[in-house]
């Protein structure tokens, strides 16, 4: 595909091919744990472009000019995090403390489930892009306080809260657009939170990403107590990626130490995508929790922690392979839901099947949609107040995903018969 319109300069088409070439090329260089990560490079390389040309050719032509089309959803996503400063920051906060803000996020029309639409080059068109519209800073009381009244007035599961948490290489614009591709493509109708903290957004910093992780702790352990105090609350519910699991896992460690395993009867369902946690970590790690409440997303082509496994010299939770027997004996003594989606692997490293693939997203979402106990027998009311007009409902398919199932017991062998006397 070209992106490089003919009716530009000659100068414009040469140097705008030029660069389509070198990003293609280095696209499956700079992929890891994030998709759109070229798509934000090529943000601001495009940005750049355009301010560094004068006279009446600022725009190359139209072509980084936005349609008129309004943007078909929108979502309120909280957002806490450890990033210094501005939240695009790659440093830690003093201290690791969080700040908090909130983010209107729309989705296009044209929005196709598992998809992240952003821009090629420059800014982000609303009608054709999943963009802010919106972002405002918080106070720790302003946090608290808005999140209860989004809760306030729901009922049944509209009245959870998701929170989702990164992987290694994520830019801030990578988890909260993809936080809102899942919750439009899993229809999830509670309340969305973003937990983010200062990934250093490059392939070779991935131990310094784990030390920023193991940092954030603290502040991601408050978060989930400050949620699950929230006022009407129904159940705090986790989605977490790669190295995000391992963060995730170890918080959830820490409050079961502390005597809250289960956040005070409020922890809904653990979901761990592609957990990039060593096998005898997470056999300690889920030895303090339910294990009955924590699914795994696993796929043995994962190419990404194939490579962390080299590095680290273990193997990873989310590369297990169901179709091993030695696999299989070790998932059923974690006792945990294990989904295999190896089948819906895409692309050269196969790390983002959990929200790439439609059906993958459409299950999580199904699982959120359970009703908790306290909710049974409830009607289920939408109450998000931002949402317009749904995507296309041949957009998102529902096929299920059950969970591993028991091995197969093999058939003992006929007895040989007896040799005759």
């Amino acid at each position: 595909m070209s992106f490089v319109r003919k009716d530009l300069p000659m100068i414009a088409r040469k140097t705008l091919a030029s660069l389509s070439v070198l990003g293609l090329a280095l696209a499956p260089v700079l992929s890891g744990c994030s998709t759109v990560g070229m798509a934000e490079a090529g943000s601001n390389l495009g940005s750049n472009m355009r301010s560094g040309v004068s006279g009446g050719v600022s725009n190359f032509g139209g072509l980084f000019s936005g349609g008129a089309d309004a943007p078909a959803y929108s979502t309120r996503i909280f957002i806490a995090s450890t990033r210094k400063g501005g939240n695009h920051s790659t440093e830690l906060t003093p201290g690791a403390a969080a700040h908090y803000s909130q983010d209107i996020i729309t989705v296009p029309a044209g929005h196709e489930a598992g998809d992240v639409e952003r821009p090629n080059w420059g800014a982000a068109d609303p009608s054709r892009h999943i963009a802010v519209a919106r972002h405002s800073a918080l106070e720790d009381g302003e946090f608290r306080s808005q999140l209860a009244a989004q809760i306030s007035g729901r009922v049944g599961v509209a009245r959870d809260v998701l929170v989702y948490v990164h992987g290694f290489n994520t830019s801030l614009d990578d988890a909260r657009f993809r936080l809102a591709q899942l919750v439009v493509d899993g229809n999830f109708t509670g309340v969305p939170v973003l937990f983010t903290w200062p990934s250093k957004s490059a392939l070779l910093a991935y131990g310094a990403d784990k030390e920023s992780a193991t940092a954030s702790r603290d502040a991601y352990l408050k978060l989930l107590n400050d949620i699950a105090a929230t006022p009407g609350l129904g159940r705090v519910h986790i989605l977490a990626h790669s190295m995000g699991t391992w963060l995730t896992m170890e918080t959830l460690r820490e409050a079961a130490l502390s005597g809250s395993p289960d956040l005070n009867g409020k922890l809904g369902q653990v979901l761990l995508a592609a957990p990039d946690i060593d096998l005898s970590v997470f056999q300690r790690q889920i030895a303090r929790l339910d294990a009955s409440r924590v699914s795994v997303f696993v796929s043995k082509g994962d190419r990404a922690l194939q490579l962390s496994a080299g590095l680290q010299g273990d193997r990873r939770l989310g590369a297990l392979d169901p179709g091993s027997e030695k696999d299989r004996d070790l998932i059923e003594r974690l006792g945990v839901h294990v989904y295999d989606i190896s089948e819906f692997s895409s692309g050269l490293i196969g790390h983002d099947n959990y929200a790439n693939a439609p059906q993958v997203v459409s299950q999580i979402g199904a699982t959120l949609a359970k009703p908790g106990a306290a909710d049974e027998g409830q009607a289920v009311i939408d109450a998000g107040a931002d949402r317009t007009v749904r995507p296309p409902a041949n957009a998102i398919t529902t096929t299920d995903l059950p969970p591993l199932a028991a091995a197969t017991p093999v058939a003992a062998a006929p007895a040989a018969p007896e040799p005759a006397k």
